[in-house]
């Protein structure tokens, strides 16, 4: 099975993830240009824009937050580990759920002011 593919028509049935090294199926819900890892999330810079597999960089890809569309579609927000490309993909139906839910938390798990500044405003 082939790690990268430069087209759609090249595109296998499956791939090996490069994070978690498990091996990834292209045919389940929400998968048409599939480069993400349903269990760690992570993906691969294949694409400039989705699905053209034109992207010459190929680094590994960290999901670091969830985008929620104006129609609440949700979508993974992954930045490049080698030239720092910040791509959406759409989340598949296959995709780990807690670590969706657990992307979205991160900003209030982690909020940029002290939280005691919310007890002394109220």
């Amino acid at each position: 099975m082939s790690n990268h593919y430069r087209n759609r028509e090249e595109s296998p049935a499956a791939f090996i993830c490069q994070h978690c090294k498990r091996t990834v199926l292209n045919n389940q819900p929400g998968t048409r240009h599939r480069n993400h890892c349903p269990w760690c999330l992570w993906s691969r810079h294949l694409d400039n824009i989705a699905g053209d597999r034109k992207a010459a960089c190929y680094g590994n890809m960290e999901p670091i937050s969830i985008w929620v569309k104006p129609d609440g579609e949700w979508s993974l927000v992954h930045r490049c580990q080698s030239c720092k490309c910040v791509h959406l993909n759409r989340i598949a139906g296959d995709d780990n759920e807690m670590l969706l839910l657990s992307l979205a938390a991160k900003p209030l798990a982690n909020p940029p002011f002290p939280l005691e500044y919310l007890i002394k405003a109220s």
